[in-house]
């Protein structure tokens, strides 16, 4: 790949949990040296074609793409698709998979709200039906949000601090499809799969490396390496355990929100040596 590429695989848009439009994200990416872009909102494809004509105005690069949720071991993964078709019947069994998981998504926040009401003071259920009736993705950001903007938390971490989060009282574990069958919805489209963010997960080592043997098994190809915000000692353990697995390396800024500045649109470090690329196969 040329070295003056710069390639910001993981970005959100208002489509999912991010904050901007597709073509005002595609613009801030261009205007901030990323020279190919892919969207790769929660779980949906629907901000993809006006992204891609964004791109197509701003001369820049892009790849079709979306993050789908999955579990792993009981825990919650998330695989970047990339090379998501434009034509709507070539991807026809990945859109069931996804519109299968936005309703399990809008049964967990109804779940949520629920069990907030429950258990503390929140209107819970007003809260969690007005973004489901809001957003066709809706997450956990998007209620944290809302929980804000009513007065009941000072802002988005203080709202997973308290009522959100793994240990807090409105906590629904996620009950998303395996790795495999996602993976299988995935290639049925003829997509790239990357393992998004791998040093977030809540994993040892050890348990690390069998989550990329099994995705490697079922057809994963790439992993992502070098991520916003992340530290030195997490770019050089994921750049060995690509280099060890055979995995082509993403890069990512995992972009949702313009006023958190650690993630902004092609703000991340540069690959470590001996790693190929997924950018150079797009």
């Amino acid at each position: 790949m040329n070295a003056s590429v710069v390639a910001d695989l993981h970005l959100h848009s208002h489509h999912s949990d991010g904050v901007l439009a597709p073509d005002d994200l595609i613009k801030l990416a261009a205007a901030r040296g990323v020279t190919l872009a892919a969207l790769t909102d929660h779980d949906t494809t629907a901000g993809l074609d006006t992204a891609a004509a964004a791109a197509q105005r701003c001369g820049i690069g892009f790849v079709r793409g979306v993050e789908m949720s999955t579990g792993w071991n009981g825990q919650s993964v998330h695989v970047i698709a990339l090379g998501v078709p434009e034509a709507r019947a070539a991807r026809a069994s990945l859109e069931a998979h996804l519109a299968a998981v936005r309703s399990r998504r809008a049964e967990r926040l109804q779940e949520i709200g629920a069990r907030l009401q429950r258990k503390t003071r929140l209107p819970g259920v007003e809260l969690a039906a007005a973004v489901c009736g809001a957003h066709d993705v809706p997450t956990r950001m998007h209620l944290a949000r809302a929980l804000v903007e009513h007065g009941h938390a000072r802002d988005v971490g203080d709202a997973f601090d308290r009522w959100l989060g793994h240990k807090a009282p409105g906590h629904v574990p996620e009950t998303w499809h395996d790795l495999a069958t996602t993976l299988v919805a995935l290639r049925s489209c003829g997509a790239t799969a990357v393992l998004a963010h791998p040093h977030r997960y809540r994993l040892s080592s050890g348990a690390l490396r069998r989550l990329l043997g099994e995705f490697r098994e079922h057809g994963g190809a790439a992993m992502e390496v070098s991520v916003g915000g992340m530290s030195q000692n997490d770019l050089d353990r994921l750049a060995t355990l690509a280099r060890n697995g055979g995995f082509l390396a993403s890069t990512a800024s995992d972009f949702h929100d313009p006023a958190l500045p650690w993630n902004l649109p092609g703000r991340f470090a540069k690959l470590p040596a001996g790693l190929e690329s997924v950018a150079a196969h797009f």
